[in-house]
């Protein structure tokens, strides 16, 4: 069941708790996510465990939900021979597996449906790098299909998620026109500038004044860049702020592999809030009970977080 109010009406009346990395969760239940698809595989060959994953974080209190498909896409699933029909499909079971797990609660979740950047395709870690030497207008004709085919399966929002660089931003905004969805823009950063280095300034400026857009921030990062990249994000564009930092530990591309200390602090929470992000939760290697204290901070610092604390 849908949210009776839009997520643009809910950020207005507070904080919303997002859930955390899908993929740990999945590892979790015993999943093996050692393929070129990553979690998008279990859309064919798990969904069960796709919508258990979702319904954990919906116990940990989240009350957004982001689906499976930032690394679902058309030439991705080409690749072990699904066709372009097959292939709608699973994007928008990813939507449905998201609703149903949504329904293990009376409050209102609302699903995000994720569009993953072109280097989550390439699945060799260029997203973390960006300047992939395609032109805005390639970007776009990359991403239009993917975002068509997760729109029609009516998701409350669009996540364009894990964005490298600004080039990439204006064609998933480009490629996002009229499809009848708003969305989020979020990008990957580094040392306070996008991941190609470019001025975090002018990269959130892409998305200033675009009704489509109800929020803007930063995913899969730091979390000592969330602070500081939701006060410059609200600042530059008006509109509230989304994080959803790492758990601190640094992803190797060549190893396949975590290393490094956390340094995810949920308690963190009440000054992103403060500072105007609405949306607050927690990508790779941030897990249900995280969250949940994530939730709880929210609540005991004063931040009004929706549904924290539950489970």
């Amino acid at each position: 069941m849908k949210p009776v109010r839009t997520l643009a009406d809910a950020l207005g009346a507070g904080v919303l708790v997002l859930d955390g990395g899908l993929s740990n969760q999945l590892e979790a239940q015993g999943c093996d996510l050692s393929d070129a698809l990553w979690s998008a595989r279990l859309l064919a060959d798990g969904p069960e465990q796709i919508e258990a994953a979702h319904a954990a974080y919906v116990r940990a209190g989240a009350r957004v939900l982001i689906t499976s498909s930032y690394q679902a896409t058309f030439e991705g699933f080409a690749r072990r021979g699904v066709d372009r029909e097959e292939a709608a499909g699973l994007l928008a079971r990813s939507v449905k597996l998201a609703r149903a797990a949504a329904a293990e609660v009376a409050e209102e979740v609302w699903v995000a449906g994720s569009v993953g950047p072109y280097g989550a395709m390439l699945a060799d870690g260029s997203e973390y790098r960006g300047r992939y030497g395609l032109s805005v207008r390639d970007l776009e004709a990359f991403h239009r299909p993917r975002i068509e085919a997760l729109a029609a399966a009516e998701p409350d929002v669009l996540a364009l998620e894990t964005v490298p660089d600004v080039t990439e931003a204006e064609a998933l905004l480009r490629a996002a026109e009229g499809c009848g969805v708003p969305v989020w823009l979020s990008y990957t950063v580094e040392g306070g500038r996008t991941r190609a280095g470019q001025d975090l300034a002018e990269a959130f400026a892409v998305a200033a004044g675009n009704d489509r857009v109800v929020a803007v921030g930063v995913n899969c990062c730091d979390p000592a860049e969330a602070g500081p990249a939701v006060e410059l994000a609200v600042a530059v564009t008006g509109k509230p702020a989304v994080v959803y930092p790492n758990s601190g530990e640094r992803w190797d591309a060549r190893a396949r592999g975590w290393h490094g200390d956390i340094a995810f602090d949920p308690a963190r929470a009440t000054d992103w809030a403060a500072s105007g992000a609405r949306l607050i939760g927690g990508c790779c290697r941030v897990g249900p009970a995280t969250v949940s204290a994530l939730g709880t901070s929210l609540v005991t610092g004063g931040g009004g977080g929706e549904g924290a604390g539950e489970g």
